[in-house]
C-alpha cells in the first residue's frame, strides 16, 4: 500500500516509489497524477525523462491519453543527480531507458531527503526484466504494478508484445508497434512466432538439399 505520510516526521531521509507495468498500463498517467498533487501542495518538483524519448514532445512527459507535465530531457542518469539537488520531489519517466547509474542516483536523492517517483517498463518485449528496473524495484520503499487490458482476451495484461519483426531492444513506438497481452495471449503469440520461424528455416533447408541433390 502506498503511504505519503511517514510515522517519524523527524527522519530526514526520503524514499523511492516505483510505478511499473506493460505498455498502455497507465504508468505515466499515475506518475503525472502524483507529481501534480505534489505541485498543488507547493512542493518543488522536477521531472526528468531520457532524451531519446521524443514520441509525443521533446520536453513534456505525455501519457497515452494526452495528459502532460513539463520535464527536462537528460542524456544520462548522472545529470539528474545535479539538476535535482534542490528539489522536494523528483519524477523520472521511462526509467528503463536510462543507464544502470539511475539506481544509485535515485538512492542518493532519497538519502538526501527527497521523494523520488520512478515510472518504467518492468519487462522488455521478450518478457525479460528491463534494464535497471529490477534493481529500482528492489531498493524502493513502494512498488505499484499497474496493468493494461489484453487486446485479445480482455484479461489483465502485463506483457508488451512487439507486433513488428524488428529485434532492437529499444524501439520507441505506440499501438502500431506494440500490443498489451495477458500471459496466455503472449505465450500463444510467441509460440506462433517460433513455429513460423521454424517453417521458414525448414523451407530453406529443403531448397538447399534439393540443389545439392541436383548437383
Amino acid at each position: 500500500m502506498f503511504l505519503e505520510n511517514t510515522v517519524n516526521h523527524k527522519e530526514q531521509f526520503g524514499w523511492i516509489e516505483v510505478i511499473c507495468g506493460s505498455m498502455f498500463s497507465g504508468k505515466t498517467e499515475e506518475l503525472i497524477r502524483r507529481l501534480k498533487r505534489a505541485q498543488f501542495a507547493k512542493q518543488k518538483v522536477e521531472i526528468f525523462k531520457p532524451a531519446v524519448d521524443v514520441r509525443y514532445d521533446d520536453e513534456m512527459v505525455v501519457s497515452h491519453d494526452a495528459n502532460e507535465i513539463r520535464s527536462t530531457p537528460v542524456p544520462a542518469a548522472a545529470n539528474i543527480r545535479i539538476l535535482a539537488d534542490t528539489c522536494d520531489v523528483v519524477g523520472i519517466d521511462e526509467a528503463q531507458f536510462f543507464d544502470d547509474e539511475i539506481v544509485a542516483v535515485c538512492n542518493d536523492l532519497a538519502n538526501k531527503g527527497l521523494r523520488v517517483i520512478v515510472a518504467g517498463l518492468d519487462m522488455d518485449f521478450k518478457g525479460n526484466p528491463f534494464g535497471p528496473m529490477p534493481a529500482l524495484m528492489a531498493t524502493a520503499e513502494y512498488v505499484t504494478k499497474v496493468h493494461a487490458v489484453c487486446t485479445r482476451t480482455g484479461n489483465l495484461a502485463q506483457f508488451s508484445y512487439r507486433k513488428s519483426a524488428k529485434d532492437d531492444l529499444v524501439l520507441l513506438g505506440e499501438t502500431d508497434e506494440y500490443e498489451p497481452l495477458s500471459r496466455a495471449a503472449y505465450y500463444k503469440a510467441m509460440l506462433k512466432e517460433k513455429v513460423r520461424d521454424m517453417d521458414v528455416k525448414d523451407a530453406e533447408e529443403v531448397s538447399k538439399n534439393g540443389k545439392k541433390s541436383n548437383e
